[in-house]
């Protein structure tokens, strides 16, 4: 399998990386600084160094079999990241699969009450101008003619993989209110092979 993965230095971007390799794809790691991306050499792993703006990106998308974004931002003021990074890659890959991270905290489907009421509210307020951000950029996917699934994880931890995901086509998984990096990362690529979650927007959490 060909996979190219944006935001490859990030910290699930990197996780995404070094589980298709260790699952034998050829990835394509495309990073802005070559010099954050902490994944050893590879025979099967090319680094692309690109500004989402270069018309030359097309080139690191072009013929894959999945492309996942994992941008994120790094601080809380405005930015348009993601749906940068979706426009690039609607423009250069056209209807490729395409698997890209969001947030749970965009939703309430699926939450007990005071999740609703309480601590979504505060998220909505504290992360303002990602939640905007992923919003567009959720939008701007969901009018694509890409083979597109939106992941949308809770609170992201630094632990280990568990192998045990919960997911949930109808919004938040109820009760599920954290996951490590590294089972999201396993996810996107799960996801990215399975066909019956193509035009689907889930949310994930830990088993």
């Amino acid at each position: 399998m060909k996979i190219t993965v944006l935001g490859a230095s990030g910290r699930i971007g990197t996780l995404a990386v070094r589980e298709a390799l260790a699952r034998g794809s050829h990835v394509t790691a495309v990073v802005r600084s070559p010099e954050r991306l902490h994944v050893a050499s590879h025979p099967q792993l090319d680094v692309a160094v690109f500004e989402l703006d270069d018309p030359s990106l097309g080139s690191a998308v072009e013929g894959r079999d999945a492309i996942v974004l994992a941008l994120g931002a790094r601080d809380r003021r405005p930015t348009t990241v993601n749906a940068d990074g979706a426009r690039a890659v609607i423009a250069a890959a056209g209807t490729a699969r395409f698997v890209a991270v969001s947030a749970i905290g965009l939703t309430t489907e699926g939450d007990d009450p005071f999740t609703r009421l309480v601590v979504k509210p505060i998220l909505g307020a504290v992360l303002r101008n990602g939640f905007d951000d992923l919003r567009v950029m959720e939008s701007v996917i969901r009018a694509s003619a890409m083979k597109w699934t939106i992941v949308r994880p809770p609170r992201l931890t630094d632990g280990p993989a568990t192998g045990r995901v919960r997911f949930s086509k109808h919004g938040a998984v109820r009760g599920g209110f954290v996951i490590s990096r590294a089972d999201v990362a396993t996810f996107l690529l799960d996801a990215a092979e399975d066909t019956a979650l193509i035009g689907e927007t889930v949310g994930i959490a830990r088993g």
